[in-house]
């Protein structure tokens, strides 16, 4: 507060007063606020984007800086993108370390809401293809040479093997990841424009209102590479958020954000290429969600939540399963939980704590403590499942396992499975797609019974 009011005063025109400074989010590197400045033409709001310098040494890989994101935003605002305009960089001598201030928007952020709220019914349809006319202009962007070197160029192979490469560095056996990674090495695009691509554009990172998007936000992952990864990632399942039917963020068509994107670009967007990218962004979360965790366990970013979101790496997975090798499979027959004269049984203890969680606490005022008590419901049912149900899908996989192999546990089945597909086992082996579209499906029941890819459409 002590650094931010003189900055005002000096950036500001008829600065008065620094009324607030309240902070609305804390991720792993970077913080956002709500600045509200009292002028002599009254009150003005703006959002600061800041990384403590505490934290300006652990930035996520492939994150450019924010002097670098801000600069894309106010080209892309120059562009006729919805985006905040650009008010002042920081710089080191303010004190207040990386960061900008940029112009304050109102509008829905979170992903869930804009797919369910009344007061957007009347947008939604036409979202998606709003979409596309802002993708197809930010994929036209001119990047200077300068700016460009500030920037990661990538390839489709790149990716993937980078990918590939962080998940084996976890050391958690996943066969279906390793599976996809495969697949997609066999089907990678035979050619692709290079471009300015955000990287990030998904339900989530948009900004809506009544009249529709209102802002593209979350440019830290911004890159030079094929812009159909913008197109795919925005059709990923994991950002539908249930709405399983409607490809696009939960909201709208492919056929209308690709007529869009094809009638602003001029050029065909190739739908084995947006199935590529789809298959990608599902791969890629399965390991990112895995990394969260990781992060949990050596004690990196200790909240309740990373573990749990660790444990969503089925539900990716269940997705380049529906994308790449679907199939019928089986899932556990739910156990009756009464147990007669029985005590109360760890299953029925652990059901008292979860819907005490759930409905009663997360049921307060306080949302914050809201959320937190309903993440730790549903970990809390992620171990209820785990006790009913855990040890019969582990013995079914590692029958289907020894089809395969001979000998040793299920986990050293599953590492045999793992280093076979990282070699040249080949992907179409009798019983192999079978068996990972089971296990995931298990696993799936397990974490997250309720997620859409467990009944996928047709």
């Amino acid at each position: 507060m002590d650094n931010l009011e003189p900055l005002l005063a000096r950036q500001l025109a008829g600065f008065e007063a620094l009324k607030k400074c309240q902070q609305l989010t804390n991720g792993a590197s970077q913080e956002t606020y709500r600045v509200v400045a009292q002028t002599k033409t009254g009150e003005r709001q703006l959002a600061l984007r800041r990384c403590p310098p505490s934290q300006q040494a652990s930035s996520t890989v492939g994150q450019i800086s924010l002097a670098t994101e801000a600069q894309l935003v106010q080209l892309a605002h120059d562009a006729d993108i919805p985006t905040p305009e650009i008010i002042y960089v920081l710089q080191d001598s303010d004190g207040l370390g990386e960061g900008f201030l940029m112009q304050w928007l109102n509008g829905e952020t979170r992903g869930q809401r804009i797919i369910r709220s009344e007061h957007l019914a009347s947008v939604r349809p036409m979202l998606a293809r709003q979409c596309g006319e802002i993708l197809a202009r930010l994929h036209a962007i001119d990047v200077s040479a300068e700016l460009s070197e500030q920037l990661p160029h990538v390839t489709s192979e790149g990716l993937v093997r980078e990918t590939w490469d962080w998940y084996q560095s976890l050391k958690v056996p996943q066969p279906m990841i390793d599976f996809t990674a495969r697949w997609l090495l066999d089907h990678l695009p035979e050619q692709s424009r290079q471009t300015l691509v955000h990287g990030d554009f998904r339900n989530g990172n948009l900004m809506v209102d009544e009249r529709g998007v209102c802002a593209v936000l979350d440019w830290e992952l911004a890159q030079i590479g094929d812009p159909v990864r913008d197109l795919g990632w925005l059709c990923v399942n994991s950002w539908r958020f249930g709405h399983q039917e409607l490809a696009v963020g939960g909201f709208g068509k492919v056929e209308d954000l690709l007529t869009a994107y094809e009638s602003v670009s001029g050029l065909n967007v190739n739908r084995d290429d947006l199935r590529f990218w789809q298959v990608f962004g599902s791969f890629w979360w399965s390991a990112a969600t895995l990394n969260m965790a990781a992060t949990w366990r050596t004690g990196e970013t200790p909240s309740l939540e990373r573990p749990v979101i660790g444990r969503r790496s089925s539900e990716a997975q269940m997705d380049c399963v529906n994308l790449i090798i679907p199939g019928e499979f089986t899932l556990p027959v739910e156990i009756e939980q009464n147990q007669g004269a029985q005590l109360p049984m760890p299953a029925e203890l652990l059901e008292g704590v979860r819907h005490f969680l759930k409905h009663d606490i997360a049921g307060g005022d306080q949302h914050h403590f809201g959320f937190i008590a309903k993440v730790a419901a549903n970990s809390l049912g992620i171990a209820q499942r785990e006790l009913l149900y855990g040890a019969d899908l582990r013995t079914a996989e590692n029958a289907r396992l020894r089809e395969l192999f001979r000998d040793n546990s299920a986990d050293d089945l599953q590492w045999q499975l793992v280093n076979l597909l990282r070699s040249n086992f080949p992907l179409d082996s009798p019983s192999l797609a079978a068996h990972l579209r089971q296990t995931v499906a298990g696993q799936l029941w397990i974490d997250q019974p309720g997620y859409s890819a467990i009944n996928p459409v047709e």
